[in-house]
C-alpha cells in the first residue's frame, strides 16, 4: 500500500502529539493523511528511506504539504533535521514549520538561518495550541499553493 502524507508530524511528546492530530483533523486533513515520528532518526528515516522503510524523498516531496518539526526531540535533534531537510535538493522545498516551546533567540536565529518556513511556540493552553495547529493545518494545507511536481524547476 502507498501513502502518500500531506503532513508530517515530528513530535516525541505523545500530549502534544494528541493535540495536534486533532487540530489537523479540525482543519479538514484526515489523520491518515498525517505521517508521524516520533523522533528525529525516525524522521530522517522516513524522509529519506532508510532502515527499509516505504517512504523516500522523492516521494514524499510530491505529496508532502508541509513538515511539522518539534525542536527538542530524541536521538536528532530538530535544528539537525531541519538542516538535513533544507540541504538535501530532493527535499529542501518542502515547507517546514517549528512547533516547539523554545523562545530562545538562537534557536529562533538557527532555525532561519536553515531555512525553516515559519517557527511557531507552543502556547501553554491547550485550547489556544488546537488553534494555532488548527491556523497551521489550513493554511499550509488548503490555502498555501504548493510547487507540484508537474511545476517547472529553474536550470
Amino acid at each position: 500500500m502507498q501513502i502518500n502524507p500531506k503532513v508530517m508530524l515530528i513530535e516525541d511528546d505523545p500530549n502534544d502529539l494528541q493535540l495536534t492530530m486533532r487540530a489537523m483533523v479540525k482543519a479538514g486533513v484526515a489523520a491518515s493523511d498525517v505521517l508521524v515520528a516520533r523522533d528525529g532518526e525516525e524522521a530522517l528515516h522516513y524522509i529519506f528511506g532508510e532502515d527499509g522503510k516505504n517512504y523516500d524523498a522523492t516521494a514524499l516531496g510530491t505529496s508532502l504539504r508541509l513538515i511539522l518539526l518539534d525542536l527538542k526531540l530524541p536521538k536528532i535533534s530538530g535544528i539537525e533535521v531541519l538542516m538535513k531537510i533544507k540541504s538535501d535538493e530532493r527535499t529542501r522545498l518542502i515547507p517546514v514549520a517549528i512547533l516547539t516551546s523554545s523562545d530562545e533567540d538562537q534557536d529562533v536565529f538557527s532555525c532561519y538561518k536553515y531555512g525553516v518556513n515559519s517557527y511557531v511556540r507552543k502556547p501553554v493552553s491547550s485550547e489556544k495550541f488546537e488553534s494555532i495547529v488548527k491556523e497551521l493545518g489550513i493554511y499550509w494545507v488548503s490555502v498555501n499553493h504548493p510547487i507540484s511536481q508537474h511545476t517547472p524547476r529553474p536550470l
